[in-house]
């Protein structure tokens, strides 16, 4: 018999409503376990189900299953995960890179699978989940029949859960670059060095979006390795990249090279002053597209981050000819999709600009955000066009 804990009512509160988490200070009665699956009771006796136990984290309990009858084994874990896959099946059909698995997204907390071509890269964010290595990593060979299996093991989460952080092979080989195939675009990926776990996945579709409306001279800011840039070159009449990292633009260089583009230049520079640097300068462009990193880390550094993304954001509005394109999205969870929205009209009123909402955007079906769930969600774009 598994373990056992006991939560506050506080606690199932919480599962009912649809959230997998409960804190340690809900629960009543730990369990007397190492991490791993244990069964959860309310303070009534009344059975809850299943969780991840992760004794040193803030986040104790992450609900699995809540069956009381369930079985928290190797078939459970590989019937769980084939859910997963099979909800992605249509990706397939346009594109080798996507994600598999996304976490409490999936019913599987704390679980990031990525598939990278031939090549799978992993992330277990718990330790409870730690505890499932094997059975995760078994049932995600003999779903994908992938040629190799790495764990990005690197996230500073897995500190607060008492888990060493390291980069390693958790089956066969993964080479240090794949190609990624992308709606007919092609660019490489980094499985075991590249941000997040080798590329940026999830603005896959948001590439495809504003490619298909790019016109004019283009300018991609925050390019990192040329993603967006592959997408607006192939119908802008130019296209320039702006990143801080010379690296960065190093392999974006590659990705155009591989794609035959002639018409993609970079530039080394600060965001925020090549972007004041062109207004006074008078520049235009017919399209733009404004994807930053995370500029909210945390709560406490909010309000910094909405000046960070109202700056940027007027600048490029600034510079849009009548009738240009802006493309402009966060990824910081903390900015919720209504402070985005109130930035982006203050951005507007302050750009002396009237930008006419296209279409909003979020996560795509690799990324599922379950409304019960807010940290399943960070993502939100938007599509505007100057109307003046």
């Amino acid at each position: 018999m598994p373990a056992t804990a006991t939560i506050s009512a506080r606690g199932a509160r919480r599962w009912h409503g649809g959230h997998p988490w409960v804190f340690r200070s809900d629960i009543v009665q730990p369990p007397d376990s190492p991490p791993g699956a244990v069964a959860v009771r309310d303070q009534q006796g009344r059975s809850l189900g299943f969780a991840l136990w992760s004794p040193a984290s803030e986040i104790s309990l992450r609900l699995l299953d809540s069956d009381p009858d369930a079985r928290i084994n190797a078939r459970w874990w590989e019937a769980r995960i084939a859910h997963a896959i099979a909800r992605r099946k249509p990706i397939g059909e346009s594109a080798n890179a996507y994600r598999l698995v996304h976490g409490e997204g999936d019913g599987l907390p704390s679980l990031v699978v990525d598939r990278f071509d031939k090549w799978i890269v992993v992330q277990l964010l718990s330790a409870g989940l730690e505890a499932f290595r094997a059975e995760i990593t078994d049932a995600i060979r003999s779903l994908t029949g992938a040629e190799g299996i790495l764990a990005r093991n690197d996230a500073s989460v897995r500190t607060r859960e008492g888990l060493s952080r390291l980069v390693e092979p958790l089956w066969g080989d993964v080479p240090h670059e794949v190609e990624v195939t992308e709606h007919g675009v092609r660019y490489l990926a980094a499985p075991h060095t590249g941000q997040k776990t080798g590329a940026f996945l999830d603005q896959r579709e948001n590439r495809v979006l504003i490619g298909s409306v790019a016109k004019g001279s283009a300018l991609d800011v925050f390019s990192y390795h040329g993603s967006f840039a592959l997408h607006l070159a192939r119908a802008a009449t130019d296209v320039t990249a702006v990143d801080s990292s010379a690296e960065a633009l190093e392999r974006a260089a590659v990705n155009v090279a591989l794609n035959g583009f002639k018409n993609v230049s970079f530039v080394q520079a600060d965001a925020f002053e090549f972007l004041r640097e062109r207004v006074k300068a008078g520049a235009r462009y017919g399209t733009i597209v404004v994807d930053p990193p995370a500029f909210a880390k945390n709560k406490a550094s909010l309000e910094g981050a909405i000046r960070g993304y109202k700056d940027v954001n007027l600048h490029a509005m600034r510079l849009l000819e009548p009738g240009g394109m802006l493309y402009t999205a966060s990824c910081s969870y903390h900015v919720s999709k209504a402070l985005f929205l109130e930035m982006l009209q203050e951005a507007a009123a302050s750009a002396g600009r009237r930008m006419v909402l296209r279409a909003i955007t979020a996560q795509p079906l690799d990324h599922p955000e379950v409304i019960t769930i807010p940290e399943t969600g960070y993502l939100k774009g938007a599509l505007l066009e100057a109307a003046d």
